[in-house]
């Protein structure tokens, strides 16, 4: 979602603001602005759209300082227009940038309001640098001011703020919305990622849940929830920015389609052994704490919640261990029961999606045996915060539809299955299987993209289609969600998904010769069964696109596309189907003539509820 860039240097920080903007485009925002310190005093320019037309309007207008803080805005509270676009200011002396939601906005704009201030936004960001200044007339400097005001706010928050009155100066506060600091020689950061500030720095601290801290050029001081001043750790990021270009490839998500192969290998090397999975890939206790385990919890939103539910059919078919799968944002507001010997399982790409990230906390007060994340990112909260953590290396996901993470989501999933499996005591033939589909994975993720021509000729038909339905059986049926997905999220079409068998419960209902209707159709024990339900299809008019193993013997006709996909054990195949349906979501998208990349009114990580 939004994203944040800080900085206060020796050098004039507004072409760092701008790039570390640009850096984060990818998290989807609607509108960006800069404030500054100079000379002048405190400069703000805001402007709706991209970047680049930020970037445009500094260069014509010169404003530039030492120090500075910028923001990308993720529509929430007020529509998109200049005025609520961030920073906000307060009498020309208090600068702010949010990300995250203040519950009780309302009660404090009224608030302040009787104290005179005037609101220029419908943001609810606008309260706290009103209610920063108001506390600076008793609290005597920004610190303090900010450290009184947060005591006030409700909701997340990850805010910078900035003092006319006290250049050089920035103060950050964080609760529930990630932020890190960025160490220099003489100069320091601020960002809600760190791809934001490789330009600059490789040296970060991660805020923790509750931090408030000061940040000069010379020195970072750090005060918990608590008010107590800490220490937090120094890390050296070895992450690798691979955003500023798309190579030869239109899109990044084509990019990033393309780069599945590497991403599932480097996800598995060093882990896929022969026959053997390296336990150890969870974490050091894994071992001890995996012969515990009876049941599995999964958790998770939008795309990593369909891994999930690949994950649930895996769990209790290979490694004879219960498995529930529940949305994040239902999970953590519901009562619900812990099973003796239960883990918790969080997948999220970014590792900060708010909900997730609650739900894992509320989790530690339940009594799970243990708790386990799936994530993309070393230094995210969710991995700080879990006991365990499988680290996917996908690399940086840079198109907000989701590809090359989901897929080394499942590969990562899948190897929990065999460690779980082993640990349960399930025949050692088990863990074998899964060792050799994995390792023949990549090679088979290669063989699938080179069908990428006949799908794109395909897309083709999609022109003049508003709705579709998506059907798969057993784990297939995540997969025809993940697919619809897809479909509306970059294409905008309408699609939904179904498992097959529940066609005769409703949905047979929408068909007829104007509903595309995609089928996954892999070789295995329900292939009869979903033939029938294609037959269903065809006898109401339907026409299919199904994307079948090569030994499924579906043949193409007038009312049938057949897309053949290479044999692989049943396994994987979930994996694997999943390359086609993202390659038939761009190719429409290109068609209807969308923003691949930055669809609308989404975002990249999520990290609001």
């Amino acid at each position: 979602m939004c994203g944040i860039v800080g900085a206060t240097a020796e050098r004039r920080v507004a072409d760092i603001l701008l790039e570390g903007l640009r850096r984060l485009e990818y998290r989807g925002y609607d509108s960006a602005g800069i404030a500054v310190l100079n000379d002048k005093g405190l400069e703000q320019l805001r402007r709706v759209g991209k970047v680049q037309e930020l970037t445009q309007a500094q260069a014509e207008t010169g404003i530039n300082g030492f120090a500075g803080i910028a923001h990308t805005r993720w529509a929430t509270h007020g529509g998109v227009t200049e005025a609520n676009a961030h920073p906000h200011l307060s009498s020309n002396r208090i600068a702010v940038v949010h990300n995250g939601i203040i519950e009780n906005h309302e009660s404090l704009r009224k608030e302040l309001q009787g104290l005179g201030y005037t609101f220029n936004s419908d943001t609810d960001t606008e309260v706290i640098c009103h209610l920063v200044h108001e506390e600076l007339k008793t609290q005597g400097n920004l610190l303090n001011a900010v450290k009184a005001a947060v005591k006030k706010l409700e909701g997340a928050y990850g805010t910078v703020i900035m003092d006319q009155q006290d250049p050089g100066h920035l103060v950050v506060a964080r609760s529930g919305s990630p932020l890190v600091i960025g160490l220099g020689i003489g100069e320091n950061f601020i960002a809600s990622d760190q791809l934001a500030l490789l330009p600059v720095t490789r040296n970060f601290i991660y805020l923790e849940e509750g931090d408030v801290a000061s940040v000069t050029r010379e020195a970072v001081t750090i005060f918990d929830h608590t008010g107590a001043q800490v220490e937090r750790e120094a890390i050296v990021s070895e992450l690798q920015y691979d955003a500023g270009g798309k190579g030869e490839y239109r899109h990044f998500m084509l990019k990033e389609i393309h780069e599945q192969p590497i991403a599932v290998r480097n996800t598995l090397e060093g882990r896929v052994n022969g026959d053997k999975i390296a336990l150890d890939a969870f974490g050091e206790d894994a071992e001890a704490i995996f012969r515990d385990i009876r049941h599995v919890q999964i958790v998770a939103c939008g795309t990593s919640y369909h891994a999930g539910m690949v994950a649930r059919y895996w769990l209790e078919e290979y490694a004879g261990v219960s498995c529930n799968v529940e949305i994040a944002s239902e999970f953590r507001y519901r009562k619900s029961h812990v099973f003796p010997g239960s883990l918790l399982v969080t997948i999220s790409q970014s590792g900060e999606t708010a909900d997730t990230l609650a739900a894992l906390r509320l989790a530690k007060t339940l009594g799970y045996r243990s708790t386990l994340t799936v994530c993309n990112v070393a230094s995210s909260s969710m991995v700080r915060e879990s006991d365990l953590a499988f680290l996917t290396k996908a690399g940086a996901e840079i198109g907000v539809a989701s590809t090359k993470a989901f897929t080394t989501q499942l590969a990562g999933l899948l190897m929990l299955v065999a460690a779980l499996g082993k640990a349960n005591g399930v025949d050692a033939a088990v863990e074998a299987r899964i060792a050799r589909a994995l390792a023949s994975l990549p090679s088979k993720l290669e063989e699938a993209l080179a069908i990428t021509q006949e799908i794109e000729e395909l897309a083709e038909e999609f022109a003049d289609k508003d709705h579709s339905l998506f059907l798969g059986r057993g784990d297939q049926y995540p997969i025809a969600m993940e697919g619809a997905l897809k479909l509306k999220e970059i294409s905008y079409i309408h699609a939904e998904a179904y498992a097959a068998g529940e066609l005769k419960h409703g949905p047979l209902a929408l068909i007829d010769a104007y509903m595309p209707v995609i089928v996954v159709a892999p070789n295995n024990e329900l292939l009869e069964k979903l033939k029938s339900n294609v037959e269903e299809v065809r006898a109401r008019g339907g026409i299919m696109y199904v994307f079948a193993d090569r030994d499924a013997h579906f043949e193409s006709d007038d009312t049938m596309h057949v897309i053949n996909i290479a044999h692989v054990d049943e396994i994987i195949a979930p994996i694997l189907y999943t390359l086609p349906l993202q390659l038939l979501s761009y190719y429409v998208a290109i068609i209807k003539g969308t923003d691949v990349d930055q669809p609308r009114n989404l975002a990249k990580s999520v990290t609001v509820e």
